[in-house]
């Protein structure tokens, strides 16, 4: 009795966390497509498809049901609350929204985001590498949506920004924590901390991986032996 207690505890904190994840990719969502000067219509459809896409391929790659969004049906409220006050509100008072403050609550369903989709995942039973990956998919493939619906290549892949990087790295520290004797619940908040504080750092000082080195269209790249 007490285990199942306990299980039940674990799985009501996860979704929690989880839900701070959506709504945090949701307003990254709206605040996207109310840049783009979409309408009501078109900000709900981004900010559901960024809020809940990720976590969605996670639960069919891992088999698992009923999908996380149709468990907790309030969240599609939440969501589509968040998109018509986000346009209504946005629009009235003619705000410019800025690519930087799309990526503030986006740092924050990184973190959430990739540290539970890592829990889930271990709690199927994969391996260390599998549950790490399955969280860069759930933190990643909701942006990635929302960027090609805005007709933009995402961010996440082509920029050089500290982002998928980070929730694979969060990943392992979440399974680490927990091989060295820490419970899940508290191996995921703390990776969630952590994976949103060092992507919030990468923002903020500029952080990003090597660059591609530029030439001009004159130079020649010389190859060894040639």
């Amino acid at each position: 009795m007490d285990e199942l207690v306990n299980d039940q505890t674990v799985a009501a904190i996860l979704t929690g966390m989880e839900a701070i994840g959506v709504v945090a990719f949701a307003l990254s969502g709206v605040l996207a497509a109310t840049r783009a000067r979409f309408d009501v219509v078109g900000v709900s459809v981004v900010a559901l498809l960024t809020a809940l896409g990720g976590g969605t391929l996670r639960d069919l790659l891992l088999d698992r049901e009923p999908f996380f969004w149709v468990a907790n049906e309030l969240w599609l409220w939440v969501i589509l609350g968040l998109s018509v006050m986000g346009a209504i509100t946005l629009r009235s008072r003619h705000f410019s929204v800025t690519e930087r403050a799309i990526q503030w609550p986006d740092a924050i369903g990184l973190g959430v985001f990739a540290a539970v989709g890592t829990q889930l995942a271990l709690n199927e039973g994969t391996s260390a590498l599998v549950a790490a990956l399955m969280g860069v998919v759930t933190a990643s493939v909701g942006g990635i949506l929302r960027d090609t619906l805005l007709n933009k290549i995402p961010w996440v892949v082509a920029s050089y920004q500290l982002y998928a990087i980070i929730a694979f790295a969060g990943g392992w520290l979440v399974w680490g924590l927990q091989e060295l004797g820490l419970g899940s619940t508290l191996s995921t908040a703390i990776g969630a901390f952590a994976i949103a504080l060092v992507r919030v750092l990468a923002l903020a000082l500029n952080w990003h991986l090597p660059n591609w080195r530029r030439f001009d269209d004159t130079e020649v790249i010389k190859l060894p032996g040639h």
